[in-house]
């Protein structure tokens, strides 16, 4: 059945509200027409390669810095929140960020050089450019 928008003799369809935000019905945005997209030309910027941790290979990682903090004067739970502080920046930033996050714990007293150490030649073994 067709609901008519006005009662006059210009039987004009009103639009269907499908429970959608707006009167388009597509969430309050503007509707596109398909030719909208072909005007625009998108160009490809390069970006500069990064290191950051491998995702794939996140398990043995985890179970190596765990060894190495296991060793480390820093209780457990401390230690736990640093391994997910470390693997968030380490993975989604990069591991120069998560290296200068690591210096942090050890000047403020945390970790000594030693271990400091162990932990950055753990990230640039689990390194990947990307």
């Amino acid at each position: 059945m067709v609901v008519y928008k006005n009662s006059s003799n210009n039987k004009v369809p009103a639009e269907k509200d499908h429970g959608n935000n707006g009167p388009n019905g597509n969430g309050g945005r503007p509707a596109s027409t398909p030719n909208s997209q072909k005007g625009k030309v998108r160009t490809k910027e390069a970006t500069k390669r990064q290191s950051m941790l491998n995702t794939h290979k996140l398990a043995p990682f985890k179970y190596d810095m765990n060894e190495i903090l296991s060793n480390t004067q820093m209780d457990e739970a401390k230690a736990s929140a640093f391994l997910a502080t470390l693997i968030a920046k380490a993975s989604r930033l990069s591991t120069k960020e998560a290296k200068e996050f690591v210096r942090g714990f050890m000047d403020s007293g945390d970790l000594t050089k030693d271990e400091c150490d162990k932990i950055n030649r753990l990230m640039d073994k689990y390194t990947k450019n990307r």
